[in-house]
């Protein structure tokens, strides 16, 4: 499904083809935090806290920029406290419109990705360069 019809958050910030000099950080609210900068040609996006309907959108936002302006997508994803199925979806999504990788996912959302099936589907690894290299 396109990034449109999914109704996922308005994009806010478009990052075009620049390169990211240093860290780009978003907040929402329960304490989740996103940021993300360039590696080997790569948006590594990290996120840490907890992820549902009420605080997915800076992330969204974020992957979805990211996945317009790079060929591949890794997703940092061992400070992920807590995720339902908003965030499988908006991995899904992003899985769909491009290279996603993602990296060393905390024992909470590497079991919903076994319990859903979902690790079937997205590629999985424990290090960005990993990540990077796939």
């Amino acid at each position: 499904m396109p990034w449109d019809e999914a109704g996922m958050p308005a994009l806010t910030r478009d990052l075009g083809s620049e390169s990211l000099s240093e860290p780009a950080v978003a907040h929402a609210s329960g304490g989740a935090l996103v940021s993300q900068y360039e590696w080997r040609g790569a948006c590594v996006v990290t996120a840490r806290g907890s992820y549902d309907m009420d605080t997915i959108t800076p992330l969204a936002d974020t992957l979805k920029a990211a996945a317009k302006a790079y060929p591949k997508v890794i997703v940092e994803a061992s400070g992920i406290t807590f995720a339902d199925s908003t965030l499988l979806n908006l991995l899904i999504l992003t899985h769909r419109s491009g290279t996603l990788r993602v990296v060393a996912p905390s024992p909470q959302l590497r079991r919903l990705c076994e319990i859903t099936g979902v690790d079937g589907l997205l590629a999985i690894r424990e290090t960005v360069d990993d990540a990077a290299a796939s």
